[in-house]
């Protein structure tokens, strides 16, 4: 397909969904936090519009927190340090554009044609001193595929 600039895999919904919870596990891995807890969130899918009836993409959104900042904070240094070690390429890092000015990195993986977002929620500011600043505090990733064809016969119409 010209207008992605690649050719899509054969894959079936149910398997692209695991192979992108596949892909959210080995990002959890490279943050390499033990203790945390992590929002409990399945794969979608959901149709490509550069050809809705045979092209689709699976995402998988999650967060991880229940853990001091501090420990977030160095997660996400490591998450920024192994994602290149790994093949992936980061192509966004800094604060982002929201009030907070969040910090955030995106990578792409150019062998799978998967991207992650991940997000560190933390407050740093030192002077706010909130018991609830750790319960609020995580770190936000979602990990997107390209596009995979469906099988033959395969019907996207109310996938998600």
């Amino acid at each position: 397909m010209d207008d992605l600039g690649y050719t899509p895999t054969t894959l079936g919904v149910e398997d692209a969904r695991k192979k992108t919870v596949g892909v959210s596990s080995e990002i959890f891995d490279m943050i390499g936090i033990k203790g945390g807890r992590t929002t409990e969130t399945g794969a979608q899918v959901s149709t490509c519009e550069e050809d809705p009836d045979h092209l689709f993409s699976s995402r998988h959104p999650w967060g991880l927190f229940g853990v001091s900042d501090e420990e977030l904070t160095a997660g996400f240094a490591r998450l920024k340090e192994n994602l290149p070690k790994r093949g992936w390429k980061i192509v966004e890092y800094g604060p982002n554009s929201s009030a907070a000015k969040t910090l955030e990195l995106t990578a792409d993986s150019g062998k799978d044609h998967y991207a992650v977002n991940a997000e560190l929620r933390v407050d740093t500011d030192p002077t706010k001193n909130h018991p609830s600043a750790t319960k609020k505090s995580s770190i936000q990733v979602r990990v997107v595929s390209g596009c995979f064809r469906a099988p033959e016969g395969t019907d996207l119409n109310g996938i998600y």
